[in-house]
């Protein structure tokens, strides 16, 4: 598969949906082919502080171009994620007007103080694991026994989620 790398987006803040459109759009250009694009999710928080927003979610899938590592990956969405507006966090799961997390890597598996793929709660996480679901839904994660679709339906979680239009 040529789409070996997904990354999740979230955004609680502002025009949510336009933030994450507009930043699926920016993503196109680390990659030498046509993203792949999930629908837009409406999430209800998960583990955040008391009366936070809903989030907008999503995910896609690209072919990272050449020079790209994860971890160099990881510093562009970081750097993306501040040109959008994140600030340092001051509390843990906070509103933000953008989130970027690198999902997975092909089968990669890294576990150090910057990086950690597959990420660790992705398997956990419906607001991940459905629109994840529109792009591969056979994938299996490194460390995972069951695929990404397997994972969701055995899912037990009180996450709200609602397909956008």
């Amino acid at each position: 598969m040529s789409h070996q790398v997904f990354i999740a987006l979230g955004g609680n803040l502002g025009d949510a949906q336009a933030t994450v459109r507009d930043a699926m759009a920016r993503l196109a250009a680390f990659s030498p082919t046509t993203l792949l694009c999930s629908s837009l999710w409406r999430s209800t928080p998960v583990d955040c502080p008391p009366g936070s927003p809903d989030f907008i979610n999503a995910v896609v899938a690209l072919a990272p171009l050449p020079h790209f590592t994860p971890e160099s990956l990881l510093a562009e969405l970081q750097t993306l994620e501040r040109e959008f507006g994140r600030q340092p966090k001051k509390e843990l799961n906070e509103a933000r007007p953008l989130d970027l997390d690198l999902i997975a890597w092909g089968r990669e598996v890294r576990n150090t103080p910057t990086l950690t793929l597959p990420h660790p709660r992705a398997h956990l996480r419906r607001f991940v694991l459905q629109p994840l679901s529109e792009l591969a839904p056979d994938l299996v994660l490194p460390g995972q026994t069951r695929t990404v679709a397997e994972l969701l339906t055995g899912l037990r979680t009180d996450e709200g989620l609602e397909r956008l239009p």
